[in-house]
């Protein structure tokens, strides 16, 4: 039978797991010790070296002592772990157990309650900022923080038109509704919203909330170096998810696959896991954090979707791959559940790695950042060669055809018109008349709204008439300006 060292030696360090060789450095051993009561527990194992070799301590009853003072005279308030020898040949370590605290915060003594709280990220110690602070302190006294009330708003302050929309005939928002759903509380005789519905259907809720918001990107290559598009989506909650999806399909690729009396459309990107990934999300940031809004990267080889705000106290990412659940924000998950855009309660990440198996896609990981959480979805392979054929076969598109796509789609969100990005990208090779314009771009005639988007190019500087002085004439031809080689480039 393995002696449980054997177990512990053999796993490596991380949230719930520290290993020291001596007490030669006690601020560091309290530190973690407080950060493992304001996270998830952990285990701090004293007695092995950086190489993971059992090394011992010398007088362990004395050693046994000094740690239980260390903690007694350094940790407030009081903590009280498991502290024992455990033995291994001739050899002893001192183990020391803490689970996770309800008085948390706990914080160092020396460094005071506002700078001596810390939480574990990883395999290491984070000092804690204000808005952690709180958010521990709310969530040892078991308050939900977007349950809570505004009484500075009213009803007129929520976009209830906008959420009946979203309803539909599922339910009716009266006030008893919207009681139920704890969109609104009773202060002082009147029914003010809680921080919940604001974040849900706030009028204004960036006003309030200023990270409430989600940041969406396309990189060139694995890494952030080379942005290719970006936008902000700043719409309710609810209605993020499809402005989202809409702009990963933007930078995907669809194929068709005809079965039996259908057809049936295939991306290059796992669309169903993604839009679980991003419910979950939206529904469990930590929007009390100050910093960074949920973030959206697409690369070549991987979607990583970021949520502001570490795991809850209790919490490890083992749990989280294992269907183990706590709700961050109950007021934005039924109302989400309510929509039918969560299924089960619970399932999300779960399901999200059953489905990565499925689909024979490499597992997803879920990694804990300085300001959250990140999930990352893997691809099969890189979307641009994964364009389908609907004959069937699939083909790579060659390199320049790959940048000619991007840039047209990169023109295309920042003109808002298909047409006119297509416009620059044809009189990037050479001048060319309305004519001309017309018959590269697969038009019988010069139509209504090319004359209208050329009208638009000319009013934004990015084209220019080679004849300015004779406008009307024949011989017109349209060329980039140093802006709209500007724009291109």
């Amino acid at each position: 039978m393995n002696n449980p060292l054997d177990d512990l030696l053999q796993t490596p360090e991380g949230k719930t797991l520290e290993f020291k060789r001596d007490l030669s450095s006690p601020r560091n051993v309290i530190r973690t010790l407080v950060a493992f009561a304001n996270s998830a527990g952990g285990r701090l194992i004293i007695g092995v070296d950086d190489g993971r070799r059992l090394i011992g301590i010398t007088d362990p009853l004395d050693e046994e002592e000094r740690v239980c003072n260390l903690i007694a005279d350094s940790i407030a308030p009081r903590l009280v772990p498991s502290v024992e020898l455990i033995s291994q040949g001739d050899l002893t370590v001192l183990a020391v157990e803490v689970f996770p605290s309800s008085n948390r915060p706990h914080h160092v003594k020396a460094q005071g309650p506002e700078h001596g709280v810390y939480v574990r990220l990883g395999s290491s110690n984070r000092q804690a900022g204000p808005d952690l602070i709180a958010e521990l302190r709310r969530s040892a006294q078991g308050v939900v923080f977007d349950e809570i009330p505004m009484p500075e708003l009213d009803l007129a302050d929520l976009d209830l038109a906008a959420a009946q929309t979203l309803f539909g005939d599922r339910r009716t928002l009266n006030e008893k509704s919207l009681a139920t759903l704890k969109l609104v509380r009773r202060e002082r005789n009147r029914l003010v919203p809680t921080q919940g519905a604001v974040l849900l259907f706030g009028k204004d809720r960036e006003h309030h909330f200023p990270d409430a918001w989600v940041q969406c990107g396309r990189f060139l290559g694995i890494d952030k170096v080379h942005i290719f598009d970006q936008v902000e989506i700043h719409e309710h909650l609810p209605q993020a998810v499809d402005a989202i999806e809409f702009f990963l399909k933007k930078h995907a690729f669809k194929s068709a696959r005809f079965g039996a009396m259908r057809r049936e459309d295939i991306w290059s990107i796992p669309l169903t896991i993604l839009r679980e990934a991003i419910v979950n999300a939206l529904v469990h940031s930590d929007y009390s954090q100050r910093g960074a809004p949920i973030r959206i990267a697409f690369f070549d080889d991987r979607i990583d979707i970021e949520s502001p705000g570490l795991l809850l106290p209790g919490m490890t990412v083992e749990d989280m791959k294992s269907g183990v659940s706590r709700i961050r924000n109950p007021v934005i998950a039924r109302v989400f559940r309510e929509l039918g855009m969560i299924e089960q309660w619970g399932s999300g990440v779960k399901r999200i790695f059953d489905d990565a198996i499925a689909q024979g896609l490499p597992e997803p990981t879920v990694t804990e950042i300085a300001t959250g959480v990140r999930l990352s979805i893997y691809l099969s392979q890189a979307p641009q060669s994964m364009q389908v054929k609907e004959s069937g076969p699939a083909y790579a598109p060659p390199n320049s055809a790959l940048l000619s796509l991007r840039l047209e789609s990169r023109l295309e969100s920042r003109l808002e018109s298909r047409l006119a990005a297509k416009v620059v990208l044809l009189l990037r090779e050479h001048e060319s008349g309305k004519a001309q314009l017309a018959k590269a771009l697969g038009h019988k005639t010069v139509s209504g709204e090319l004359h209208k988007q050329i009208r638009r190019l000319l009013e934004m500087g990015l084209i220019e008439m080679t004849l300015p002085d004779r406008p009307a004439s024949r011989l017109q031809r349209y060329r980039l300006t140093a802006d709209g080689h500007a724009a291109v480039a």
